[in-house]
C-alpha cells in the first residue's frame, strides 16, 4: 500500500510541476506570439489573444486546484497509513503552494480579467479609466508572474521532496521486534 501511495504522490507532484513548466514556458507565450498576431490580425491581436489566454489560464487553475487537493489527500493518507506526521517542511511548502494557487486563481485572475475588459472597452469606461486599467493590468501581471516564478520554484522543491521516501512508519510491527 505504501508503494501505491508513494507513486500517487510522486505522479501528482510530477504532473503539477510539468503542467506549470509547460504552461509557463510554452502554452502561455503562444497566445502572444507572432503566429497568433498573424492569425488574428492587427485589429484582433491584443484583445482576442488575451481573452483566449484568460480562458486557458482559468482551466490551468482548475488543474492546479486538483493537484493541490490530491497533494493534501496524499499527505493525509500517508499519515493515516503510517501513523507518522508529515515533515514540517513538506506541510509548510504545500501550504505556500496552495496559498499561491488560491490567490492566483481566486483573486489575481478575476481582477486581471476585469482590467482587461476595461482596457479594451468591453466595460463602459472613460479613456482615462482605460489608460489606468492598462497601467494597473501591467502591475498585476508583474505580481502574477512573480507568484508564478515562486510557484515553479516551490514545485521543484515539492517534486524533490516527493521523490524521496520518508523514513517509514512510526511504529514497528511485532514481527520486527522478534
Amino acid at each position: 500500500m505504501i508503494t501505491v501511495l508513494r507513486f500517487i504522490g510522486l505522479a501528482n507532484a510530477a504532473v503539477w510541476f510539468g503542467a506549470a513548466v509547460c504552461f509557463t514556458f510554452f502554452i502561455g507565450p503562444g497566445f502572444f506570439s507572432g503566429d497568433m498576431k498573424a492569425l488574428l490580425g492587427e485589429g484582433g491581436y491584443p484583445f482576442y489573444s488575451g481573452a483566449v489566454a484568460q480562458i486557458a489560464i482559468g482551466r490551468y487553475f482548475y488543474l492546479q486546484y486538483t493537484c493541490g487537493a490530491v497533494a493534501v489527500a496524499h499527505l493525509a493518507a500517508e499519515w493515516l497509513y503510517s501513523g507518522k506526521k508529515a515533515e514540517r517542511f513538506t506541510m509548510l511548502l504545500l501550504g505556500v503552494l496552495l496559498a499561491l494557487v488560491l490567490t492566483g486563481g481566486l483573486i489575481l485572475q478575476p481582477h486581471m480579467k476585469q482590467l482587461q475588459r476595461v482596457k479594451y472597452g468591453l466595460t463602459p469606461a472613460t479613456p482615462e479609466q482605460r489608460v489606468q486599467a492598462a497601467s494597473s493590468f501591467k502591475a498585476w501581471h508583474a505580481v502574477s508572474q512573480t507568484g508564478n516564478l515562486v510557484m515553479l520554484l516551490g514545485l521543484v522543491a515539492y517534486l524533490w521532496q516527493a521523490s524521496y521516501p520518508s523514513s517509514g512508519p512510526r511504529f514497528f510491527s511485532a514481527q520486527r521486534m522478534q
